[in-house]
Parts: structure tokens; sequence; C-alpha cells
């Protein structure tokens, strides 16, 4: 079993930066495929964006591309989002995922993820 925790979120104003934080602990072999989701409140949950850890090859979500990047430190299994441009539309809570998949074609924001950690809330004002 894979165990997520989030950090990092926290409350910033429009065009300000914030970095999440997911560190991956337990059967970590398991997680080559991580990613970040956001739900909004009274919104469906949104892909933002995953990483296969093996290369690493990344994917966006359109609404978050050029301003959101997504790397990993494979030293101490965490995977980071560094967010850039910050707008209120991108307040929600963001969670981390993670799987296994067996190659970086299914590592993609549309794919399932079977680990999820209890997520960290970012707020932006206006």
């Amino acid at each position: 079993q894979v165990h997520l925790a989030e950090s990092g979120g926290g409350s910033v104003q429009a065009g300000g930066s914030l970095t999440l934080s997911c560190a991956a602990s337990g059967y970590t072999y398991r997680a080559n495929c991580m990613g970040w989701f956001r739900r909004a409140q009274g919104k469906e949950r949104e892909a933002v964006a995953s990483i296969y850890t093996n290369l690493p090859i990344p994917d966006y979500a359109d609404s978050v591309k050029g301003r959101f990047t997504i790397s990993y430190d494979n030293t101490n299994n965490t995977v980071y989002l560094q967010m850039n441009s910050l707008q209120p539309d991108d307040t929600a809570m963001y969670y981390c995922a993670a799987d296994r998949a067996v190659s970086s074609a299914y590592c993609t924001t549309t794919r399932e993820f079977s680990a999820w950690g209890q997520g960290t809330q970012v707020t932006v004002s206006s």
C-alpha cells in the first residue's frame, strides 16, 4: 500500500506562487505514476498534472499549462507542484494521487489512480 502526504497549501494573492509537496511512503515501487488533482467547492474533481517518475514525463491539464510545473525527486519519493501566476479560479483542495503504470503512455491526467492523499487547501484571493 502507498501512503501519500501533501503539504504546502495556503493562501496567496492573485499572481502569486505556491509549491505543493507530496511525500510517498510504503510500497513506493507501486507509485511510478503520480498526479495532482483539485476540487473546488461545488465542482467536480479536476485533473491538474501527472508525471511518470521513471523518466520522468509530465502531462498537464490545459487550464494549467505554462503556469504549473510537476516534478519528482526520487531521492525522497516526493512529487512537487510548482504553481505560478495563481488566479482565484485555482482555489481548491489539491490532492496527490499515485498508481503503477506499465509505461509513460499510461501515465496521464486521464487515468485512474488507486492511492490518494488527504488534500491540502489552496486559496487565491483577488
